[in-house]
């Protein structure tokens, strides 16, 4: 078994040095929809939303992989692959400034607008309503794993360390929501 796993990830490695994109892409929605089972299964969904699963596979194959590969090398290009402590901090900086909020925003769009059905009415309340609070907290959390990304991670594997982070920033997402929900029709 030991020997199949092993050509497994030596075909993916393959695939990510040929398909960098593609593959990125490809990760980022499976690890999307690993994020969202878990959610439900933890929020206490007995049967899995098919619909809302591949609304997150797709989020994460045509948003979430593809933004990544291409701010990190960007960033990379800017930043000349550098990876001393005051060039990691500045990588660091620059994308809790600028892709932090905004896939914070893009993702709470898409998932009230599209996975939800929500008119832009009540999205846009919502948004008022929540976004600070979890951008705050995304503030927290994401500097520590954007550091280690940067300074740790070959660039190659940064996409994909992002979404295997991602996978629990998910869960704590859907979590919160679900208690958020509760809170509110106590």
């Amino acid at each position: 078994m030991g020997s199949v796993a092993k050509r497994g990830f030596q075909q993916y490695l393959l695939q990510l040095e040929q398909h960098p994109l593609r593959t990125k892409a490809i990760t980022a929605g499976v690890l999307s929809a690993v994020s969202d089972i878990v959610a439900q299964k933890l929020t206490g969904i007995q049967k899995l939303q098919i619909k809302r699963i591949l609304l997150k596979v797709l989020f994460g194959f045509g948003y979430l992989g593809p933004f990544g590969h291409f701010l990190h090398l960007l960033l990379d290009k800017i930043f000349k692959g550098k990876k001393d402590t005051a060039t990691v901090a500045k990588k660091v900086a620059v994308e809790q400034l600028t892709a932090s909020p905004w896939n914070n925003l893009v993702f709470m769009i898409y998932y009230g607008m599209v996975i939800d059905g929500r008119p832009w009415r009540q999205v846009k309340t919502k948004l008022k309503k929540e976004y600070p609070a979890i951008q705050f907290t995304s503030w927290t959390f994401w500097p520590v794993v954007g550091w280690v990304n940067f300074q740790y991670v070959p660039l190659q594997f940064r996409v994909i360390f992002h979404s295997l982070v991602a996978v629990g920033w998910g869960i704590f997402l859907n979590l919160r929501a679900k208690s958020m929900a509760l809170t509110k029709g106590s």
